[in-house]
């Protein structure tokens, strides 16, 4: 099994946060996500939620950041 697995891919921690203008501190709601997945490249949609940029164009690297970030958040931490 490979340990640190998104360290060895080249994430770019935060990348996500700054495209939607929410604080990296502050956690991304799962609304949000799934808007923007279900959403197809070069639509333009609106934030559901109230943290972040209220209009955002989706693009087909942030929806890919979106569905990473989306699995990442079903990860469980430790044992």
């Amino acid at each position: 099994m490979v340990k640190k697995f998104i360290k060895k891919i080249g994430i770019k921690r935060g990348a996500l946060s700054r495209q939607l203008g929410i604080p990296v501190e502050r956690n991304i709601p799962v609304t949000l996500l799934n808007r923007i997945i279900r959403a197809r490249a070069g639509q333009i949609i609106r934030n559901p939620t109230k943290s972040g940029k209220k209009i955002i164009k989706v693009t087909r690297l942030l929806e890919r950041r979106a569905i990473l970030a989306r699995n990442l958040k079903n990860f469980k931490r430790g044992k």
